[in-house]
């Protein structure tokens, strides 16, 4: 099916582009769509996104084999998230899982579902686990934190401090837009996201990037579970030593119209613009109230008092992960 959301006809919809393309970047209004979110009103339409379940009467027992994060004994709608990483430590997948009891629901990041299964059915030896692609029967839909909207019965959800995100039918969706509203764009997700430093797969992320790097030791991570791939990086870097690079949080120049788009080099301000590059910008978006606001990854010895540039931009930080 196609992977366009039906709710981009909605009135004033404006369509997504790269990664989170096929749902609305935003429905006409991106800061009413922020505070309505930060209000705990409306709906995100992350339709877009993979959707992976894992049934069986072993399928946590496997899971806690392969994941970053403690699962065997997870309980039914407990949420949690966890990683895939490389033979190197590095992150390849991220996934945000819930159990209902019978089946263990995750989703996933846009275009990455498909690897992400080739690698679990890769590994399922004579486990008692099967793996399914349902994202063309399930839409993912985020209720943010403090929302009273009614969740259609049957409905799995994954709650969190953030917020809940409902699997739910894809059938139902519009239906549910009538129910939810107002609908707010993926932009008005992200800006949210990116003041309470929460990083994402394929944003704060690249070839090398290790679970340290990114504050995910603890809340996708866990120390104190069993071999999985790329668990002797976690130890190492955990026990003796430290991450190369840290994840900020920037504060923008507001004066500038432009924000420093992904990949933008991050300098020292003291160096100039032309000064050696100690990182780059991973997301940038424009918040209701704190005004352009940023992630980077940057150096793990930049001074974590050093004014920045982002580009051009000039840049306060503040530390996520801790040099």
């Amino acid at each position: 099916m196609s992977s366009t959301s039906p709710l981009l006809s909605l009135p004033g919809a404006v369509p997504a582009e790269g990664r989170d393309e096929g749902v609305a970047a935003h429905y006409g209004d991106l800061f009413r769509e922020q505070r309505s979110l930060a209000d705990g009103k409306g709906f995100v339409d992350l339709s877009h996104r993979g959707v992976v379940t894992v049934t069986g009467e072993e399928r946590l027992s496997w899971l806690h084999l392969l994941l970053t994060q403690h699962v065997s004994e997870l309980s039914p709608g407990q949420a949690t998230e966890a990683l895939i990483l490389s033979a190197h430590g590095h992150i390849e997948h991220a996934l945000y899982l819930v159990d209902d009891g019978e089946t263990v629901w995750a989703h996933v990041e846009p275009g990455t579902r498909e690897a992400l299964i080739a690698y679990l059915e890769s590994m399922k030896f004579f486990y008692k686990a099967e793996v399914a692609d349902r994202t063309d029967e399930f839409a993912v839909v985020h209720l943010p934190a403090g929302s009273i909207a009614e969740v259609p019965e049957g409905v799995v959800v994954r709650e969190t401090a953030h917020g809940r995100d409902l699997f739910l039918p894809r059938a139902g969706l519009e239906a549910f837009a009538g129910e939810a509203g107002p609908a707010v764009g993926i932009l008005a997700y992200e800006a949210l996201r990116v003041e309470s430093h929460r990083p994402r797969l394929g944003f704060e992320t690249d070839h090398r990037t290790i679970p340290h790097e990114l504050g995910w030791i603890g809340s996708a991570v866990h120390l104190q579970k069993g071999c999985y791939r790329g668990q002797e990086t976690v130890a190492r870097v955990h026990n003796l030593g430290k991450p190369p690079r840290r994840l900020v949080f920037l504060h923008l120049d507001g004066s500038e119209v432009h924000l420093p788009p992904p990949g933008t080099p991050v300098r020292l301000a003291s160096d100039g613009a032309e000064g050696r590059q100690v990182g780059f910008v991973t997301t940038s978006a424009r918040h209701y109230e704190l005004g352009p606001i940023a992630l980077a990854l940057v150096k793990r010895n930049v001074p974590v008092d050093a004014e920045l540039l982002a580009g051009d931009t000039a840049a306060a930080q503040e530390t996520v992960v801790e040099p």
